[in-house]
């Protein structure tokens, strides 16, 4: 008989516990690896992330009673794992020594067994993907749109590195870049977790869609963070997008408003001291907020429409105000 004629119960449970399950099973993963590789993926895990898309999963999750099915749980451990991926590979293309605190994979081991491990990461992630039984066409729908959405991931990477340094960058192509290479990840979080509750294709279409606005949120912030923080309380390298030629949205608008700082960018590269002042008087970080705070007015909007209970729209509040810093 096949997974989709199959009505076993299945293991439930509430947010706080799901959530808990979600930690152990990555956990349980990255320690249990074949030895070749385990004191690599064991590293990995030393650094505990704030698990902001699984915590997507799960919440989009959640039944009119509150309750998580065991597939989210493990679809949400998958996200996580692929999440890490790309954390693995963007330290090895930006030379990053600190990720979460902690010596980076690729400055500890180098480059290429993080490359490799990283590699090592989306298999694990679609094995169980791949591993979670569907129990509707929807659901079994939901295990090839997971790939599409990672390739999404890599086309928007792939993207950043071509515009690498691109000074004539517009805020319409770097939208655009971290729709992929950001936003995709949590809109894969939100479909996921809500294909596996929702049974009207429209409704999850609008979860996936408030994830997409969140990812975008969170990458904004992120890019505003890039200026305001400092190491310690970030907990990875910061004051370096434009020392990795990485061009961001508070940068393209000083480029947009200071042509003569625009040109003197064309002729050689810029100190840090006269960014972080050029962008301080564009407006820079205020434009880039602004371009955000459309985004957060647009999740509010798309969480009312959804038909949730309150414990629900509270949970995917939490998840809007993380996103962009709030919470």
């Amino acid at each position: 008989m096949s997974n989709l004629d199959e009505k076993k119960e299945e293991k439930k449970y509430d947010y706080t516990r799901a959530f808990d399950q979600v930690k152990d099973e990555v956990d349980r993963l990255l320690s249990s690896s074949p030895l070749i590789i385990r004191s690599y993926t064991k590293h990995l895990a030393l650094p505990p992330g704030k698990f902001i898309r699984a915590a997507s999963v799960i919440a989009c999750a959640m039944d009119r009673q509150g309750q998580i099915v065991e597939r989210a749980v493990k679809m949400a451990a998958a996200v996580e794992i692929l999440h890490l991926a790309t954390l693995v590979h963007d330290d090895v293309i930006d030379n990053a020594d600190l990720r979460r605190g902690e010596v980076t994979l690729q400055k500890k081991f180098g480059k290429r067994t993080a490359v490799i491990c990283g590699d090592y990461l989306v298999c694990m992630a679609m094995k169980l993907a791949a591993a979670v039984g569907a129990q509707s066409e929807q659901e079994d729908f939901l295990r090839l749109e997971i790939p599409d959405y990672m390739g999404k991931v890599c086309l928007g990477e792939l993207n950043q590195h071509i515009n690498s340094g691109n000074i004539d960058l517009t805020v319409r192509q770097y939208l655009k870049i971290i729709s992929g290479k950001t936003a995709a990840l949590f809109e894969a979080s939100f479909f996921t977790g809500a294909a596996l509750v929702e049974k009207e294709p429209q409704a999850v279409k609008k979860y996936a869609k408030l994830g997409h606005n969140i990812g975008m949120i969170f990458q904004l912030t992120d890019d505003c963070m890039d200026f305001e923080e400092t190491e310690e309380r970030a907990k990875k390298p910061v004051q370096s997008d434009y020392e990795q030629n990485v061009i961001t949205l508070p940068l393209i608008y000083a480029f947009k408003r200071q042509a003569d700082f625009k040109e003197k960018a064309g002729r050689q590269r810029l100190a840090r001291s006269e960014i972080n002042e050029a962008v301080q008087k564009a407006g820079g970080l205020n434009y880039a907020r602004s371009v955000a705070q459309k985004y957060y007015s647009k999740s509010q909007e798309l969480i009312d429409k959804l038909s949730l209970t309150e414990e629900k729209a509270h949970r995917l509040r939490w998840i809007l105000d993380k996103a962009y810093r709030l919470a």
